[in-house]
């Protein structure tokens, strides 16, 4: 049930949103003379690497995998990518990956490979389920949580999901993105460590 309605979601997204991904794609072109889509090998369930799109937010020549940006006023974040992290827009591409399999529309959010060596057993539980374009984490914090508070819900999340924990997920990360509350993070982790991977 939960891969059907990830088909037919995502499938009526793109055709509504169509319009609006393509004028969001000319203008990054035009923006950063690159391609409009930022592709980058993630995790998924069960650890198994897919290819995870995003609208490209930076300038040409920033290192893809240097520090995420702290705030809006980062000098590498172009002035379209500024505008499309505000609005969680850059994330829409994904809805392909959702529409592919890699990826669901509620689950934890995909993150790097080299991340699950540092995880302990319980951490790796997130890994059970497929990544999603939003989840627990996103709902409950987001930038204000740390990189070990978004695991830990993430776990929350695989321990007690059900279909009516996703309906409040996605009504609660639609009001969110209304709401435009801050997308950047205070703090990496608990103990400040920054790690030297970023979305581009």
């Amino acid at each position: 049930m939960k891969r059907l309605l990830d088909i037919v979601l995502s499938a009526l997204a793109i055709v509504l949103l169509s319009p609006i991904l393509a004028v969001i794609a000319i203008a990054v072109r035009l923006s950063s003379k690159r391609p409009a889509i930022f592709r980058q090998v993630r995790a998924g369930k069960n650890g198994k690497p897919f290819v995870f799109y995003k609208f490209r937010t930076m300038k040409l020549g920033v290192e893809p995998f240097g520090p995420s940006p702290k705030s809006a006023k980062d000098s590498r974040l172009t002035k379209i990518g500024r505008f499309l992290r505000e609005y969680s827009l850059d994330e829409l591409p994904q809805l392909f990956n959702v529409l592919k399999g890699d990826m669901s529309i509620v689950g934890p959010r995909p993150l790097y490979l080299s991340q699950m060596a540092e995880w302990s057993e319980r951490q790796k539980k997130r890994l059970l389920v497929k990544p999603g374009l939003t989840g627990l984490a996103q709902i409950s914090g987001r930038a204000e949580l740390t990189h070990e508070q978004k695991i830990e819900l993430d776990v929350k999340y695989v321990e007690t999901a059900s279909s009516w924990l996703d309906f409040k997920i996605i009504l609660a990360t639609i009001a969110q993105v209304f709401g435009r509350k801050s997308i950047y993070e205070k703090r990496y982790s608990q103990s400040e460590y920054t790690r030297g991977e970023s979305d581009q």
